[in-house]
């Protein structure tokens, strides 16, 4: 969906928000906020901003007519081309401005659409940009042939019920979009299909995926984790495909840690929907890293936008591991941090910046992960090959001999004693 011409004059745009909650306006204010960071990254220059405190919503124009008339007078002194909704706007209501107030007007899932399709690198994120899109375009397409209406002349009948040209030509249109969208749908299970086997093949191998809210600094600390240089960029969505890479967790332990795309509050439906192949790299792991911004004033609406996107893809009851990021960022007074592990348990606090705690963070990345218990097995000395296993899949502790066989006791995970279960003697030997 191309949207914004980006040559070397940028758009400048105007934003709007509607808050109907003052309670909430603070969180109305970083929404905006927020949306300036979108509009930037997808090369937009903000002029202004505003929010409109409401009772409710207006069903025809989202914000109030006054309201609109006056950003309007401001934006044709200002310059502004485009008029930037801080929501998702009905078709009805996008084209009552376009038509009442003579105003080009995006909404926030437009914006968000422009940013992923720009940062679409892999054939899979490609493939689900274009699927939120068609998605996003079904609905509104009579506003973009609304100009044939007029053309009905003589062939309408009294009462306009006859078919026009422009009719005609939306409904061809809805044939080739819902046809397009078939044709993605299935390129994309295809790939999903590909994503499980390549999943049965390596599943003893664990997986762990970071989550979180947008620029909570999950590449950065998928960089200390792994050491590896991957993007990191103060900007929004700017990583989208996931990218994996494998990390020693203990002896002779393994596993593959992903950094995914960030979550975003409002985040459009569609393009949850048309993710699920890049998701599925979180729906399958068998730990979820959690990743907030401390540092941000509604670190807490945060946790919940993507919890809500967690369970909407059927992830919320994987094994979860918080990690509060950038407390380098809290300055000399951490009360929030000693609010916060009373509040979120068995949680961690870090600094992938300055590296602070990441020790502690591997060590309970490694419990976690692992779930091992101390073990004694009893193995016959003919089972050599099961005895050299232990070296590669434990932890050995001790070995001795007896007349029955070799005494072992060793620290192992509990996945990997299916290997070894008919020897075991005792647990937590």
């Amino acid at each position: 969906m191309e949207m914004i011409d980006t040559g070397i004059k940028k758009p400048r745009a105007m934003l709007v928000g509607v808050c109907t909650d003052s309670k909430r306006f603070e969180y109305s204010e970083a929404s905006l906020d927020e949306l300036e960071k979108l509009a930037e990254t997808a090369e937009i220059d903000v002029v202004d901003k505003f929010i409109q405190n409401r009772k409710s919503i207006n069903r025809a124009y989202y914000a109030g007519k006054g309201f609109l008339e006056e950003v309007k007078n401001k934006m044709d002194f200002t310059d502004a081309e485009l008029l930037i909704f801080d929501n998702e706007l009905s078709p009805m209501q996008s084209r009552n401005i376009m038509k009442d107030f003579k105003i080009e007007v995006l909404d926030r899932t437009e914006i968000i659409l422009d940013i992923f399709s720009r940062h679409a690198k892999s054939k899979e994120s490609k493939l689900e940009v274009k699927l939120a899109e068609l998605k996003y375009q079904l609905p509104r397409l009579k506003k973009l042939w609304s100009h044939l209406d007029r053309e009905r002349g003589a062939s309408g009948s009294a009462t306009g019920a006859s078919r026009g040209m422009g009719e005609k030509q939306i409904e061809v249109d809805k044939r080739i979009i819902k046809e397009d969208i078939r044709k993605v749908t299935h390129e994309l299970e295809k790939i999903m299909t590909q994503k499980i086997t390549q999943r049965k093949s390596r599943s003893e191998v664990k997986k762990i995926c970071l989550v979180g809210y947008t620029n909570a600094g999950k590449s950065s600390l998928f960089n200390k984790l792994t050491g590896e240089n991957v993007l990191v960029e103060d900007k929004l969505f700017a990583t989208l495909d996931t990218t994996s890479r494998s990390i020693q967790i203990d002896k002779g332990e393994k596993a593959v840690i992903s950094d995914t795309v960030g979550f975003i509050q409002n985040l459009p439906h569609n393009l949850i929907a048309s993710f699920r192949a890049t998701l599925k790299d979180v729906m399958d792991a068998d730990l979820l890293l959690h990743v907030t911004d401390i540092s941000d004033d509604f670190c807490e609406e945060h946790i919940a936008s993507v919890n809500s996107v967690l369970a909407e893809i059927g992830a919320d009851r994987i094994p979860n591991l918080p990690v509060f990021n950038k407390i380098d960022l809290l300055g000399e007074y951490r009360v929030r941090e000693e609010i916060f592990s009373d509040k979120y348990k068995n949680s961690t606090f870090v600094s992938a910046a300055t590296g602070e705690n990441l020790n502690s963070l591997k060590e309970m990345l490694k419990a976690k992960i692992n779930e091992t218990s101390r073990m004694k097995f009893l193995f016959p000395f003919e089972e050599q090959k099961a005895i050299a296993s232990m070296y590669s899949i434990s932890e050995v502790i001790s070995k001795e001999y007896s007349d029955y066989g070799v005494i072992m006791t060793a620290i192992i995970n509990k996945d990997k004693l299916r290997r070894v279960k008919r020897f075991l003697i005792t647990e937590n030997g």
